[in-house]
């Protein structure tokens, strides 16, 4: 038996692999078990060039609990290791200067930093194991050797009797990490980490019913392969039908809603990429769409925080990319920015607004019908990448209120002429609510004007965008201001009220609403129009909604509520309440003319609603 000390330059480096350089030890189960399928890769690569003409046998990677034993065996019948090779790959650590590698890391917030880059994913092993061995047989012709470590720079190695080729490696389970004992924690672990690598990995065994040869059902133990050796990404799309796809995607989300549609992604130039992407049904709340593209490397399971490889408005996707080509840090855990990451994201960008784009052209009845499915994915893009605004002009989609679709090019050649504002600015009126803004949209249409439907958490986003591009361009909601003032309509009509009864009366109506909450002013409109209309400033309100969506504008503080209460000057009522001469009942009607208007916008609550009823029906009953 031989013995000796590893080659590393401190005796600190276990400690240090234990406790710091992975923040989660349950990456040693992936580490060791990707090891031991790498050894079944090459041992298949050699066999297929000529250098091993031996049986290969069915290739596998097993992982053998023993509680009583307190020991986690990964065992497989791959390459093996000669007395040589573990001298070379195990003994001497592949990197110089540890002392000034544990200097450099170990005061680092970021515990995930360095390891499998300098090969050092078998020592991860210590993070659970205070001993850990190595019973190994070469596939060429050489003695079986077993090598032993206690955790500390210490080791021995052996010849033993082992008759088949392939490496075990024996982790005896330190105190402090006995919840790697439990099946169940390490079926999770494996689960996680190793649904998809392209060799059977076994893990326990299952009971299953069969019949023998006379037709009797017999039980019979198998091993239990948790693995999918042949995921759909690593197909050719040629080979897939479309419900291999939706079988895959429920492998991937068991309990998520079927997807709208997918992305094969193959890339073999200028870098290596694999990988299907699916569209789902986009709620309107970003962060529980989020991290649910899972990463791999070679089949291996990296992470699902993938917003280093693929632009944030990507990660709203689902699905799988796999890159060997993709950087990353010695745990494989995290990315590392580089030219090649860049190039593999503006990859990914092109080929979803190709994808899109296609679709619109080759079916848009079709893509109308799942636009209110894909607005906030294809509008949130449009706001953080410019190349894929550029593309997404092309079939962004925007209803107008007969509920037909446009693009915006196409809907601006629609547009009335004279709608247009002082500066000349063809003013687009939309709608984010046409239920709750009804009778503005109302007011509108009637007056032959087009509303568009602009809804979800990135309207205000989107309308801000759009003026930056289209230089002649403004947008105006509906309820900002009453619709002749919105497109600045210069005749007007005369006014029922001279300025001294408008002056008369605008104090009774500010005497019912809350202080300083409301801008009160009258204006000569339509007998047809309400007699109490309120708006809400289109630059107030959509820099508040910006500033709650995150939009960065928070030079203005937090901007509070504020209102216009418009008095319809040529309206009957306002003139009878102007007429009312018992102080009482004049006090009254306006409070139910503005709570009516506070209740068409849905601003009437609590006491004052309860108020509101009561005094209505009191009204209906005089």
């Amino acid at each position: 038996m031989q013995s000796g000390t590893i080659n590393v330059q401190t005796e600190n480096i276990f400690p240090v692999i234990k406790k710091f350089l992975y923040s989660d030890h349950e990456i040693f189960l992936r580490e060791l078990v990707s090891n031991a399928v790498d050894a079944t890769q090459k041992l298949k690569t050699l066999s297929s060039i000529g250098e091993f003409k031996g049986e290969l046998g069915a290739l596998k990677v097993e992982v053998i609990l023993n509680k009583e034993a307190k020991t986690i065996t990964i065992r497989d019948n791959g390459i093996g290791m000669t007395q040589e090779e573990i001298e070379k790959y195990i003994n001497q650590i592949a990197f110089s200067g540890a002392e000034e590698f544990v200097e450099k890391y170990k005061d680092k917030g970021d515990s995930n930093a360095i390891i499998g880059h300098f090969g050092l994913g078998f020592y991860s092993s210590f993070m659970v194991a205070a001993n850990v061995e190595i019973l190994t047989k070469s596939f060429k012709d050489s003695p079986a050797v077993k090598w032993e470590c206690d955790g500390s720079p210490n080791f021995t190695i052996e010849e033993i009797e082992k008759t088949e080729r392939g490496t075990d490696i024996v982790l005896h389970v330190a105190e402090d990490s006995t919840e790697f004992l439990e099946e169940s924690r390490l079926s999770t672990i494996l689960n996680k980490y190793c649904k998809f690598l392209p060799v059977d990995i076994i893990f326990g065994t299952t009971e299953e019913t069969e019949k023998d040869a006379e037709g009797v059902e017999v039980k019979v133990v198998k091993d239990n392969i948790i693995n999918n050796t042949k995921p759909a990404w690593t197909k050719a799309p040629s080979e897939l039908k479309p419900e291999d796809y939706s079988s895959f995607y429920r492998e991937l989300y068991p309990f998520a809603e079927e997807p709208l549609f997918h992305i094969h992604l193959h890339v073999d130039y200028p870098f290596n990429l694999t990988g299907i992407l699916y569209f789902p049904k986009l709620k309107n709340n970003f962060e529980v769409q989020k991290n649910k593209i899972q990463l791999y490397s070679n089949q291996v399971f990296i992470t699902d925080s993938v917003e280093e490889i693929v632009p944030d408005f990507l990660t709203l996707l689902h699905g799988v990319i796999d890159s060997p080509d993709i950087p990353l840090n010695v745990s494989r855990s995290y990315l590392q920015s580089d030219a090649n990451v860049k190039k593999i994201a503006s990859h990914i960008t092109k080929k979803v607004a190709d994808k899109l784009e296609d679709m619109f052209k080759n079916d848009r009845p079709d893509f109308e019908k799942k636009w209110n499915d894909i607005q906030l994915f294809i509008q949130y893009g449009m706001l953080s990448d410019e190349k894929f605004f550029d593309k997404g002009s092309k079939f962004a989609l925007y209803q107008d209120d007969e509920k037909a679709f446009y693009t915006f090019d196409e809907f601006l050649e629609k547009v009335k002429p004279t709608q247009t504002d002082k500066d000349e600015k063809t003013v687009v009126l939309y709608t984010s609510d046409a239920d709750e803004q009804h009778s503005f949209v109302s007011s509108a249409t009637d007056r032959g004007y087009k509303v568009l439907s602009l809804g979800g958490p990135l309207a205000s986003h989107i309308t801000t965008k759009l003026e930056q591009k289209y230089d002649k361009i403004s947008f105006a909601r509906v309820d900002s201001d009453t619709i002749d003032k919105l497109i600045n309509k210069e005749e007007s009509l005369p006014s029922k009220l001279t300025k001294e009864e408008e002056d008369k009366l605008k104090p009774v109506i500010e005497g019912v609403l809350p202080a300083g909450k409301f801008q009160v002013s009258f204006e000569s409109l339509s007998e047809k129009d309400q007699p109490v209309i309120i708006t809400q400033s289109e630059f107030m309100r959509r820099m508040k909604e910006q500033q709650m969506m995150g939009g960065g504008m928070n030079i203005f503080g937090n901007l509070p509520d504020s209102y216009n209460m418009v008095i319809n000057s040529n309206h009957p009522l306002v003139s009878q309440i102007l007429a009312e001469t018992e102080s009482n009942k004049q006090i009254e009607l306006v409070k139910q003319l503005t709570d009516l208007a506070l209740l068409a916008q849905n601003m009437l609550k609590g006491k004052d609603l309860t108020d509101f009823v009561k005094r209505s029906i009191a009204m209906i009953g005089k």
